[in-house]
C-alpha cells in the first residue's frame, strides 16, 4: 500500500523521490512539514497531489501580511435570527492543511497554528474544536532572503518535524513535467490509491515497531551532541528527540521492516534536527554551513552496538 501511493504521488511530483519519502514519513507519524523553495518548483503542487492521493479533506490558507489568526482557527459569528453565537469554521479544520506561503504573514498569525499541530486540537471562545483526523499541515515558505518575508519564530518552526528543500529540476525532470503538463496530466486529476482510513491504519502499524533503548539512546545522544556546539545558539530539543524517533520508526516501516536501525536514525536526522538549529552571529560572519556542521556531529556520534 505505501510502496503504491509512493509511486502514484511520483508519477505527478516528478524526478523528487527523497522528498516523496520523506513526506509520507511525516504523514504516517503523524508529524507536519515545512517545504522551502524558491516559486514554482512545485511546493503547492506536492501538497494537494498528497491530499488527493489519499482522499483526504484538503484545505488551504494563502498566507498575506492582513491574515488573521481567525482566518485560520475560525471565528464566532452572533446570529440574529437565534441570538446565539455560531462557530464558523476557519482554514484549519480540514485533515490536511496547506498554509502557502506561511513566511509572508505576520507572527502573530503564524502562532495561531501551534495549538492545532502540537494537540490536534483549536479553542476558540472558550470551546475546544478536535480536529479531523488523520490531521497533518504543510506548510510552504520561500526563502528569507526574499522580499517581504518573516522569519518563523523558534516556537513554530520546532512544531514542524522536517523542513525539506525542493530545488529546480534537472533537465530530464523537467521535460517530462512539461510533457505531463501537455497530457493533461497535472494535480487536479489526482485519483486517491488509498483511504484516510488506510492512513490510520498504517499510523498503528508505525507505533508498533520496535525500537530499542541503545538506539533511543543514540537518537538523543545526537541532540546532546547539537546542544553541546558552540557554533548553535540553539540545540535540538526534547521534542526534536521525540520527532526523530517517531520519523525513524516510519522510515523503518517504509523499508520494509518493524524495528529501526542506528541507519534510520542517521537517514532522518539531518531533515527533523537542521531547521531547529540556529547559527551564532561569529560563525554566521565565518559563513559556517549549518547543514555540514550538523552532519560533522552525526558521524562523530558514537553509534550504539
Amino acid at each position: 500500500m505505501i510502496n503504491k501511493l509512493k509511486k502514484h504521488i511520483s508519477e505527478y511530483f516528478v524526478g523528487k523521490d527523497e522528498t516523496v519519502e520523506n513526506i509520507l514519513i511525516c504523514l504516517f507519524s503523524g508529524g507536519h512539514i515545512l517545504l522551502e523553495g524558491v516559486p514554482g518548483v512545485g511546493k503547492t503542487t506536492l501538497a494537494s497531489t498528497l491530499a488527493r492521493s489519499v482522499d483526504c479533506d484538503f484545505g488551504r490558507i494563502q498566507f498575506t501580511p492582513d491574515t488573521l489568526p481567525t482566518d485560520v482557527t475560525g471565528t464566532e459569528i452572533f446570529n440574529m435570527k437565534t441570538g446565539e453565537f455560531e462557530f464558523r469554521e476557519g482554514a484549519v479544520m480540514h485533515q490536511i492543511v496547506l498554509a502557502d506561503e506561511i513566511n509572508r504573514t505576520s507572527p502573530k498569525t503564524q502562532s495561531s497554528l501551534l495549538e492545532a499541530m502540537a494537540e490536534g486540537q483549536t479553542t476558540v471562545g472558550g470551546v475546544r474544536h478536535m480536529l479531523p483526523q488523520p490531521f497533518m499541515v504543510i506548510a510552504t515558505q520561500n526563502p528569507v532572503e526574499f522580499m517581504g518575508t518573516y522569519p518563523l519564530p523558534e516556537a513554530q518552526i520546532d512544531r514542524f518535524m522536517m523542513k525539506l528543500t525542493i530545488d529546480y529540476p534537472d533537465e530530464a525532470e523537467e521535460l517530462r513535467m512539461t510533457k505531463n503538463m501537455l497530457c493533461g496530466k497535472t494535480a487536479g486529476t489526482v485519483e486517491s490509491v488509498i483511504s484516510s482510513a488506510d492512513v490510520m491504519e498504517i499510523r498503528k502499524k508505525v507505533e508498533s515497531v520496535t525500537i530499542k533503548d541503545e538506539v533511543l539512546l543514540y537518537a538523543r545522544n545526537i541532540a546532546e551532541m547539537t546542544r553541546n556546539e558552540k557554533r548553535f545558539v540553539l540545540g535540538a530539543s526534547p521534542r526534536a528527540v521525540l520527532d526523530l524517533v517517531k520519523a525513524s520508526m516510519a522510515k523503518a516501516l517504509l523499508d520494509g521492516r518493524d524495528f529501526v536501525r542506528p541507519d534510520e536514525i542517521r537517514a532522518v536526522a539531518p531533515f527533523v534536527l537542521g531547521h531547529r538549529l540556529t547559527l551564532t552571529s561569529e560563525a554566521r560572519i565565518a559563513k559556517e554551513n549549518k547543514d555540514e556542521i550538523l552532519n560533522k556531529l552525526i558521524q562523530r556520534t558514537k553509534l550504539p552496538l
